[in-house]
């Protein structure tokens, strides 16, 4: 039978390089569940709580992915998106609850635009429902990893990262490997928040 499919949100934040865009990555710890030892976008599965926390920072119950990928970046990587852009959070690796919890309050959709969606297939163990947002940041922000899903976070070029991957030097997810072969091909952060980078089946592959 087919797994349960879960629904999960994933945040790309990318700033300006000195050699063009960098994205926020993490390398995952090799005892989490999923993936362990890859090199991800902050992100993951949507909780029961989510939809709620939605209803509270965009209106709309609706988008429980996006408010997911809000709280995954916040605990992962220590930093917020609000309506002022990218913060250090004020809790650290905790993530947001309140619209208090939000300094210059909260981020409206628009600055979170979803840019790539991906659902897994039958034939996939763990099957995923999987929604990428993206956000500008500026320079200078330093992410934090929390230190038990992920235990380095680093700013990287996409090109780096393909380069690493095919020669061995990190691992990344099908889905993940294919968002950044699409931004790789950004050449501004304005191009990141306007990306539509559709969903390839692999060949030979699991995605």
């Amino acid at each position: 039978m087919p797994g349960e499919i879960r629904a999960a949100g994933t945040v790309v934040a990318a700033r300006p390089g000195p050699r063009g865009i960098e994205v926020l990555v993490l390398r995952r710890s090799g005892r989490h569940r999923f993936l362990p030892g890859f090199v991800v976008f902050p992100g993951g599965a949507v909780d029961a709580a989510d939809a709620a926390r939605a209803e509270r920072w965009f209106g709309d119950p609706g988008e429980a992915a996006r408010a997911c990928g809000v709280r995954e970046l916040a605990e992962e990587t220590g930093l917020l998106p609000t309506a002022e852009g990218l913060v250090p959070s004020a809790g650290g690796g905790v993530g947001p609850e309140h619209v208090s919890d939000f300094p210059g309050g909260t981020p409206s959709p628009e600055q979170l635009p979803e840019i790539s969606h991906w659902v897994a297939p039958e034939d996939v163990p763990v099957r995923f429902d999987a929604r990428f947002f993206a956000v500008a940041a500026p320079r200078g922000l330093d992410p934090v990893p929390d230190g038990r899903e992920a235990i380095r976070a680093w700013w990287a070029r996409p090109s780096d990262l393909l380069e690493a991957n095919n020669s061995g030097g990190c691992l990344l997810y099908w889905p993940t490997m294919k968002v950044v072969e699409g931004l790789a091909r950004c050449r501004s952060v304005e191009e990141v928040l306007g990306a539509d980078i559709p969903q390839v089946e692999p060949e030979g592959q699991v995605i």
